[in-house]
């Protein structure tokens, strides 16, 4: 079915909250890693608006005083203790091997969930079967007025696989005036905050290891997609995000992640008619990027992006054996929350800062 008639056929159907019944069937699970602070800022609240579910903490190793924190002051907490720091990727992928829920949360250890966050979320995925994956509205914790840069509004991805946001065209933030309040499918959701169907994620396989972490939602999304299942979005749910609580946008193991994850994005999923195309268009707007680093000064982010490259041609075959195990692919028009356009093209050449000003519905 094409993404535009799910929409008109299932649009903007926003569950009650006030359905009775708490969510026991979903596990909260947040990967931590040298994060006490943010534990002990947040996952108060975590507890308080759990509505039922289990909330689990799985440690990544972590040198900081975090192991000694949940067993003093959050006994009610299950601890997944990992062997070592296997990053986000596959931190998640062995944490919840160990959860049996039929309902995950991959939740951020700097997010401030809010009252009756849960429920609309679960619902969602509860009234409709094809919905694997369902995120909520995330603004800034710095300035709730604002969305936050890594979901805001609903992921959307343009012709190239470049990411982007309503709410959130590159490092443009709008404010949030109801805007966004529906629900609706959506290319990918947010790792940050991330309701997942247990059988979908075991049927995917988890996320991606070798991304290590950055953009494994979307490449994780793109998957489910490719399978036959939905992304969703739910403006009913809202939570705060910090963001850059482990590596700021800014730093250059960031921009090698994105690079490097981008690439292998792209090429792990797109439609066999689209992909070397594709691929090409992006090579160009990646050297671009790196030329721009460059005459900027950002010379550690200019060897970012080169280094991104040579890793990314270097596990060519790797990445050759991921493609052919997640057949089959969907063109552009098939999958949801695509943008026919070029992203890059729209922001920097026609200086269009708001989701709105894309023609996107």
């Amino acid at each position: 079915m094409n993404p535009k008639d799910e929409k008109e056929n299932f649009s903007f159907f926003i569950p009650d909250s006030s359905f009775e019944g708490a969510c026991a069937d979903v596990a909260i699970v947040i990967l931590n890693w040298n994060g006490a602070g943010f534990l002990r800022r947040f996952l108060p609240g975590v507890l308080t608006h759990a509505d039922g579910a289990r909330v689990l903490v799985a440690d990544n190793a972590s040198t900081d005083d975090s192991v000694e924190l949940l067993a003093r002051d959050f006994p009610t907490v299950e601890l997944l203790l990992l062997d070592r720091n296997w990053g986000f990727c596959e931190g998640y992928n062995q944490a919840l091997a160990q959860v049996d829920s039929p309902y995950f949360v991959l939740l951020n250890s700097d997010v401030e969930v809010t009252l009756g966050w849960l429920r609309p979320l679960r619902d969602l995925l509860e009234i409709n079967p094809r919905i694997a994956a369902v995120q909520p509205k995330i603004l800034a914790h710095a300035d709730p007025t604002l969305f936050e840069y890594a979901g805001a509004g609903g992921g959307y991805l343009d012709k190239l696989a470049y990411p982007f946001c309503r709410g959130r065209l590159f490092d443009t933030l709008e404010k949030d005036l109801g805007q966004y309040n529906d629900a609706r499918p959506v290319a990918w959701a947010s790792g940050a905050c991330l309701l997942l169907r247990r059988s979908a994620w075991l049927e995917m396989g988890g996320l991606e290891p070798a991304f290590f972490a950055h953009m494994e939602e979307i490449d994780f999304c793109w998957r489910l997609q490719n399978a036959g299942h939905e992304v969703w979005y739910h403006g009913g749910s809202v939570v705060q995000h910090v963001g850059g609580g482990t590596l700021p946008k800014t730093n250059p193991r960031k921009t090698y992640l994105n690079f490097r994850n981008g690439l292998a994005l792209l090429y792990k999923n797109a439609a066999p008619g689209e992909l070397y195309s594709s691929i090409f268009q992006r090579l160009v707007l990646d050297g671009v990027a790196g030329l721009r680093f460059l005459a900027g000064g950002q010379l550690r982010n200019f060897w970012a992006v080169l280094r991104a490259h040579f890793s990314f041609y270097g596990k060519l075959g790797y990445w050759q054996q991921r493609r052919q195990a997640a057949r089959p692919h969907l063109r552009a028009t098939e999958r949801a929350g695509v943008y026919a356009g070029s992203i890059v093209w729209a922001y920097f050449a026609k200086s269009k800062r708001k989701f709105s000003e894309l023609g996107l519905k």
